[in-house]
């Protein structure tokens, strides 16, 4: 048997349990969701395993409540009944750690009408971070973002090549250990089955044609803010395009299976009449789900530098989101009506934040974003700027440090959490 490979999400895992009835894990398909939360548990059944325990859990689920505990109810959503009879059990248990329970879409509304509040903790389990799938040298701890003057060094670690590799990759359990373009194929087949497989499985499935077309326009405009109305012109069929708000339906749908992962937009007060924008930005589960479906090879990324860009930003942002979540954190983006951009705003839940600018490489980009950085703190209100901890130019380069500044430059291969 092929040994377990540790998770970011483990800890919090397990101080979950510690504390309330049950721990919801969600994903997109094939993040490890099932591994992951078999090594937690202690019995477990699986609703897609046969129509006869699947009926079961339909029509009378409480025999497959029974087991040593915690007890998993893998792929849960398939009897959607099962949220409130976990709901139910866990109040005449009155114990914690019940229950686990696996699905690779969010429930209803209709499902979910009890929110479970005080139950049962959701938790999002994502993509392999680089220090998960043991690419990072982690000489660079996710916390340092928030100790002002904070030692930060590091060399070595992913070239600038391996980047392009490990953005076509992907973060993929199963793929880790693959060579890029064996995992390629592999996540070209996956792309395929979102809009043919993944969606059916919802209420008002949508049509799969449209929706490969749309995934087309957002892998086209992955890390950036394009409207509604641009994606619904990018994905014309036929001549035929699609509407804004078939558009914004299609996007939720995409959401609650957890291959869409839409980064917000940070909204702090401003000084003066500048006004922050609220368009969020694009991004998947993992970039190399945009690679897949524009058929994207490493090479080609390094022959594009522009469109590498936008890859490697999602990458970033996969990365921080997966150390964020441990860290008690969210990460957002923020561009005002100037245009100023900061690609990543890391805040956490005590008011502290960090602000982050992706660039592969090079002294003039890095000095770009070293300038966007004043500009952000010339527009902000003292008492903003007294929570503010550091300013990072994340790279693809090998070296880590802090300039004379206070800059931070932070290769993304030397981050952990």
């Amino acid at each position: 048997m092929k040994p377990y490979q540790s998770r970011l999400l483990d800890t919090l895992i397990e101080r979950k349990l510690e504390s309330i009835g049950a721990v919801l894990i969600q994903g997109a398909r094939a993040v490890g969701k099932t591994t992951t939360a078999l090594h937690h548990a202690k019995s477990s059944v699986r609703l897609d395993s046969s129509e006869q325990i699947l009926q079961q859990a339909k029509l009378n689920s409480k025999p497959l409540l029974a087991g040593a505990v915690p007890r998993l109810l893998d792929e849960w959503q398939l009897a959607p009944n099962l949220w409130n009879s976990v709901r139910h059990e866990i109040d005449t248990r009155g114990l914690p750690g019940q229950f686990l329970l696996t699905g690779s879409a969010a429930p209803s509304e209709s499902a979910t009408r009890h929110t479970g509040a005080g139950r049962i903790a959701r938790l999002v389990l994502r993509p392999m971070s680089l220090e998960e799938s043991g690419d990072s040298l982690k000489t660079v701890p996710f916390g340092a973002l928030f100790q002002k003057n904070a030692k930060i060094g590091g060399f070595g670690g992913p070239s600038f090549e391996d980047y392009a590799n490990l953005i076509v990759r992907g973060g993929w359990p199963a793929l880790v250990g693959r060579k890029p373009l064996s995992a390629r194929e592999a996540l070209i087949d996956y792309a395929e089955n979102i809009a043919a497989v993944d969606l059916r499985t919802l209420e008002s499935p949508p049509d799969p044609l449209r929706v490969s077309a749309l995934l087309v326009a957002l892998s086209r405009n992955i890390a950036t803010e394009a409207s509604l109305e641009k994606l619904a012109a990018e994905a014309e069929i036929n001549d035929n395009g699609l509407s804004a708000k078939t558009v914004r339906k299609y996007l939720d749908q995409l959401a609650r299976i957890f291959v869409l992962d839409e980064l917000q937009a940070w909204r702090p007060r401003i000084r003066s009449s500048i006004r922050a924008r609220v368009k969020p930005k694009w991004h998947f589960a993992d970039p190399s789900l945009a690679t897949a479906v524009l058929r994207v090879t490493p090479d080609a990324l390094l022959n594009d530098l522009k469109t590498m860009g936008f890859f490697f930003e999602s990458l970033c942002i996969r990365d921080l989101r997966a150390y964020a979540d441990v860290s008690g954190a969210k990460v957002f983006h923020y561009r005002d009506s100037t245009d100023l951009e900061i690609d990543a705003i890391i805040e956490r839940y005590d008011g502290q934040w960090a602000a982050v600018e992706v660039k592969l490489g090079g002294a003039e980009a890095i000095e770009e974003a070293a300038k966007n950085f004043a500009r952000l703190k010339n527009r902000l209100p003292p008492a903003k700027l007294s929570t503010l901890t550091s300013l990072t130019v994340l790279t693809a380069g090998q070296e880590s440090h802090t300039r004379k500044d206070g800059v931070n430059v932070i290769a993304l291969g030397h981050l952990c959490a």
